[in-house]
C-alpha cells in the first residue's frame, strides 16, 4: 500500500479514535453510556466530551473530501512526492485538528483546519495540473 492509502486508512480510522475517547468521557459525565439511546445521551453531554462528539463529526466530513482528493490525484498519477507530502500534512493536521477541540484550542484548531484544507485543495490542483 502506498503512502497516500496509508494516510487515508489513519484518516479513516480518525472518526473512530475520536468516538472511543468521546466515549470514556461519556461514560465519566453519566456514569455509564446509553446504548439503547446513545444520541439523545451525547445531545446532553458538555464540555470535553462534546468537544470530541463535534470532533468526531468534523472527522467524518473531513473523511469524505480527502478520499475525493486521494482519487483525484491518484488516478491522473503524477505529483509523485507533492502527493505524499499533501497526504501527510493533511493526516497531521487532522490529528492536531481532533486534539485541539478536545483541549479546547478553538483558535489554534481553526488555523489547522485551514492547513489541512489547503493540503486537500493542493492534492485537487495535482490532479488538475
Amino acid at each position: 500500500m502506498n503512502l497516500p492509502l496509508w494516510c487515508l486508512l489513519i484518516t479513516a480510522l480518525l472518526p473512530f479514535w475520536l468516538a472511543f475517547w468521546g466515549s470514556a468521557v461519556r461514560r465519566r459525565e453519566f456514569g455509564q453510556i446509553d446504548n439503547h439511546h446513545p444520541r439523545q445521551q451525547y445531545a446532553r453531554i458538555e464540555g470535553k466530551g462534546a468537544r470530541l462528539w463535534a470532533a468526531q463529526q468534523n472527522a467524518w466530513e473531513a473523511l469524505a473530501l480527502f478520499t475525493a482528493a486521494i482519487v483525484a490525484a491518484t488516478t491522473v498519477g503524477g505529483g509523485g512526492w507533492l502527493v505524499d507530502v499533501a497526504c501527510i500534512v493533511f493526516v497531521l493536521a487532522r490529528i492536531g485538528h481532533g486534539l485541539c477541540y478536545a483541549l479546547d484550542l478553538s483558535t489554534l484548531r481553526s488555523a489547522i483546519f485551514v492547513v489541512g484544507f489547503l493540503a486537500v485543495l493542493g492534492l485537487f490542483a495535482i490532479a488538475l495540473f
